[in-house]
């Protein structure tokens, strides 16, 4: 069942800000059409409690239009697609996965809507797709976590290598590139730099294996694994701000740039309410609410991060492709499970 949100006080002024907002979309017709189609559909590989976060906020920036929220992997969101697809179901209006080869997939397809959110022309070029598309709602950084009551911080691998150290054995977690577009990126972006031998001995320190790019960092906060040897920084950065013991590595060989698309498909049956809600999340205070409780990073140049999170400029960034990502898309998961075994 979807959780209910209590919005703290910094929430509801920002529903204020974006009630001010209104006007302006009702100028260029969005708004009365997307009032008289009543809600939007939304498929989302954003962690459940963040996109219901953000479809509250808009509901409640526009009330009378209602959002339909979807969420589960990004690879299972594509196959729920198409799927759909195959059987005349038209269902969905904004698709955002952590796949940014399923974006190249779906604009070849010819599924994609042509629109361009207001505000994204100050994006970051990694950003923005070229032909007008789809844009990066979000992003994020593979990590390292530990568990700090288990892994002190003196023994606490500092690079992406030293977790193929025997030590390690029956002790990491990964997720799985055939659930998660993050993890998919995370796969190739290392794949790019250290080839497949990499991934083939990390395999031999037997990691346990779960799904979503979230997944790691609460095994690890658990104590059920001592190390994560992967997920987005926000999960982590998250439960640590909760008070879990554990710990981010922001590996110094590099951490793999995981920019997450959003896009209108070209059969949606809510456009207006796909626009509107599209503009909204591109919004700065929307785009900061993420950067503040769900320690995401985004492309708005306003936006500002806590201080105890490192800025995407003091990172080496290690990025990938899309389009190289969407080609070698079966490889990485054919390869991920020859070498884990699942």
């Amino acid at each position: 069942m979807a959780q209910r949100w209590r919005f703290p006080m910094a929430v509801l002024g920002v529903l204020v800000l974006l009630g001010g907002a209104a006007p302006a979309s009702a100028q260029d017709g969005h708004l009365e059409a997307a009032k008289k189609e009543g809600k939007v559909v939304w498929y989302t590989s954003l962690v459940l409690p963040s996109a219901e976060k953000v479809a509250k906020l808009f509901e409640a920036a526009y009330p009378g239009i209602k959002v339909e929220v979807h969420r589960t992997g990004s690879q299972r969101i594509l196959q729920k697609l198409m799927q759909e697809l195959q059987a005349n179901i038209k269902n969905v209006d904004v698709v955002h996965t952590s796949d940014a080869g399923h974006f190249v997939l779906l604009k070849e397809k010819k599924l994609l809507m042509h629109y361009t959110p207001a505000g994204v022309d100050k994006f970051p070029a990694g950003f923005k797709d070229r032909d007008g598309y789809y844009y990066g709602l979000r992003a994020t950084v593979n990590v390292i976590a530990y568990n700090t009551k288990i892994v002190s911080a003196v023994e606490a691998p500092r690079t992406w290598k030293e977790l193929l150290d025997p030590k390690w054995r029956g002790k990491l977690v990964t997720a799985h590139p055939g659930y998660s577009g993050v993890i998919a990126t995370h796969v190739l972006a290392l794949v790019n730099h250290y080839g497949w031998d990499y991934f083939k001995q990390l395999a031999q320190n037997r990691a346990m294996i779960v799904q979503s790019a979230a997944d790691p960092s609460a095994v690890v906060a658990s104590g059920e694994r001592s190390v994560a040897v992967n997920g987005g920084d926000y999960s982590a950065y998250q439960l640590k701000k909760k008070g879990s013991p554990i710990e981010i590595v922001y590996p110094k060989d590099g951490v793999p740039l995981v920019v997450s698309p959003t896009a209108i498909t070209a059969f949606a049956p809510h456009p207006n309410a796909a626009k509107l809600f599209t503009d909204f999340t591109f919004t700065k205070d929307v785009q900061q609410v993420m950067a503040d409780s769900e320690g995401l990073y985004t492309g708005h140049p306003e936006v500002k991060y806590p201080a105890d999170k490192p800025k995407l400029d003091e990172l080496k960034l290690l990025q990938v492709d899309p389009e190289e990502l969407e080609k070698r898309n079966e490889e990485i998961k054919k390869r991920f499970v020859e070498f884990f075994g699942a």
